[in-house]
């Protein structure tokens, strides 16, 4: 296997790479038809909630928006749009299909190898050029290779005035947090605009509001957790190859309401810039996972992710 000679930025030196920060976690239930369109052939979609046409199926994808304080790249955010489960005996992983970062060098080095870490704890070193190594007559890649596009990032937090809440019933009487009260509210929005070359285009804008059950938290972060996050990727433009790759992370989680996505009006500027009819049509699929029915969304704190090196896999059928 042919790999590209050549140096990768101090930050990104040998793995582990480490990256701190928080992020919001949010599972959606995805049209199996959408997630089809980014996930090869090689892999069988993990289908759930579907009726007796298998066009009507769905799988869990969502998104994994993050901001890093401390990273290789530095300070940098990420927004992972997750298509959904593939299944590669014994085991399923989540299946990235498109990745959006403000930072160039995270950029470079996510896209440039496709897609994939391995947690490997001893190394055998049989060759070293700052780009691959060899193990048990595996490549194990030194760069990531996701389908990683750059994007600016515009956030803005308002104070939402207080308003009145209505007195609710049932489960979350049990706990206290079904009385009426009145509080005020934030609301952090985040616009994201993928930018390809001169050209921009608007993305999704990402609400995220305090709510009730947060203010009865407080400052309550959340029991502490470790965990592995496995996925596959690759099959891109910038590396044809199958990885797999797996985020060890340790954080603070705690049940979120789930953040509202919309997508923004698309303007002039957008359509003069619309040149590749492909590069449109993946863009208008990965802003249809954002758009999925959310189920369930996780706020990490304190959030440490670990991330080995990524490896070529080859898919069981």
């Amino acid at each position: 296997m042919e790999v590209e000679e050549r140096n990768v930025s101090s930050g990104y030196a040998k793995p582990p790479w480490i990256f701190k920060g928080s992020a919001l976690y949010q599972i959606h239930l995805v049209k199996a038809s959408t997630a089809r369109a980014f996930i090869p052939k090689e892999f069988r979609l993990v289908e759930a909630f579907g009726y007796k046409q298998a066009s009507t199926g769905y799988t869990l994808g969502g998104f994994f928006l993050a901001s890093y304080d401390d990273s290789p790249a530095g300070v940098f955010d990420e927004l992972v749009m997750i298509a959904g489960i593939v299944w590669n005996p014994p085991t399923s992983c989540a299946w990235a299909a498109r990745v959006l970062v403000n930072s160039n060098e995270a950029c470079h080095h996510g896209r440039k190898v496709g897609g994939s870490y391995f947690a490997l704890h001893q190394w055998n070193v049989l060759e070293d050029n700052n780009t691959f190594y060899y193990k048990n007559n595996m490549v194990v890649l030194q760069e990531v290779g996701l389908p990683s596009q750059f994007a600016r990032f515009s956030k803005k937090i308002t104070a939402v005035p207080k308003r009145k809440r209505e007195r609710a019933f049932g489960f979350l009487d049990t706990f206290g947090l079904g009385t009426t009260l009145s509080h005020p509210e934030d609301l952090m929005e985040v616009k994201v605009s993928e930018v390809d070359s001169a050209a921009s285009a608007n993305i999704c804008n990402i609400q995220i509001r305090s709510d009730e059950l947060e203010t009865k938290l407080g400052k309550w972060m959340g029991p502490a957790i470790k965990m592995s996050l496995p996925s596959f990727s690759g099959n891109t433009k910038f590396n044809p190859n199958l990885l797999k790759y797996s985020c060890h992370i340790h954080c603070r989680v705690r049940p979120v309401s789930p953040a509202v996505v919309s997508k923004p009006l698309e303007d002039e500027a957008d359509k003069n810039h619309t040149s590749q009819e492909s590069l449109e049509n993946e863009r208008r699929l990965s802003v249809a996972v954002m758009l999925s029915k959310p189920i369930i969304a996780l706020q990490f704190k304190d959030l440490t992710m670990q991330v080995e090196a990524p490896v070529v896999v080859h898919p069981s059928v």
